[in-house]
């Protein structure tokens, strides 16, 4: 009994000392740490909700105000270039959350990366049973924008735990214009499954996408995460009023100071948008 006491302590103590870690990494910008994975190689999945749920309680006490959730590894593209081969999530905040509006400096970030996305705002909390049709009628507006994505750790290399750990490598969430989704919610569940993206920087295209990459639609990833938060004894469930980024339509390329980065959409009623980096 006195072994499982030491080593729940020990454990506790480790929890914590990784959660104190990464959220000075997050706060810090442009700070690289080993990752934790290769530290303590017994770190699980379950040990990094921990830690996130740990790591958002000490932004909360730091004055960040959660807005709601980000999906990363949604597209299946990206599985094999990261290592990672299953959906994780992390936290938005209104810190970390604007609208496409302003050119968006880079020195915050670490290693920075552009994923274009669609984002959902949450009028009524969704669950875990509802298929598609019954999760967009808990969804208010519906938009598109920009994720920039960060690695803490050298060279984008880590483990599923990791990206957990650093907020599923989320940097900032930048939001395009609001659509209501409930007055045409039947055209919205087609679309949303079926349209098209190209992505530029400076004019080129850099890349192409389809909304079935992101595990076969947008509402498909806030299912996936709908079912990982109902297992989870550590994270809220979703609520209503919070939004959800539901992952890149295309690769995650890097980023650079005097770019330009547009998308254009095909399919659906959403317009292309444009961010500059100074």
């Amino acid at each position: 009994m006195t072994n499982a006491i030491e080593d729940a302590a020990t454990e506790s103590t480790t929890i914590r000392k990784i959660a104190d870690e990464a959220v000075a990494a997050f706060n810090s910008g442009a700070r690289h740490v080993q990752p934790f994975s290769t530290r303590y190689p017994t770190f699980s999945l379950n040990d990094a909700y921990r830690v996130a749920a740990l790591a958002n309680n000490m932004r909360v006490a730091q004055g960040y105000k959660p807005l709601g959730r980000k999906i990363g590894f949604t597209n299946r593209r990206m599985w094999d270039e990261y290592g990672v081969r299953a959906p994780i999530w992390g936290y938005v905040y209104d810190r970390t959350m604007q609208e496409l509006a302003v050119p968006l400096p880079l020195d915050p970030y670490t290693s920075p990366k552009i994923e274009p996305e669609i984002i959902f705002g949450f009028a009524v909390a969704p669950l875990s049973s509802m298929d598609d049709a019954a999760l967009l009628s808990c969804v208010a507006w519906v938009a598109h924008g920009f994720e920039i994505v960060q690695s803490i750790f050298p060279d984008w290399k880590f483990a599923a735990a990791d990206t957990v750990v650093a907020d599923a490598m989320h940097a900032a969430l930048l939001v395009g214009p609001r659509h209501d989704v409930r007055s045409q919610a039947g055209e919205w569940l087609n679309t949303l499954a079926s349209f098209d993206i190209k992505l530029y920087c400076d004019g080129q295209l850099m890349d192409r996408g389809h909304a079935s990459n992101i595990l076969g639609g947008p509402l498909s990833a806030v299912r996936h995460l709908v079912e990982l938060l109902s297992r989870d004894p550590n994270n809220p469930p979703l609520a209503a009023g919070e939004i959800v980024s539901t992952g890149t339509l295309t690769r995650a390329l890097p980023v650079k100071a005097g770019e330009t980065w547009t998308t254009k959409l095909k399919g659906i009623d959403l317009e292309g948008v444009s961010l500059r980096f100074c």
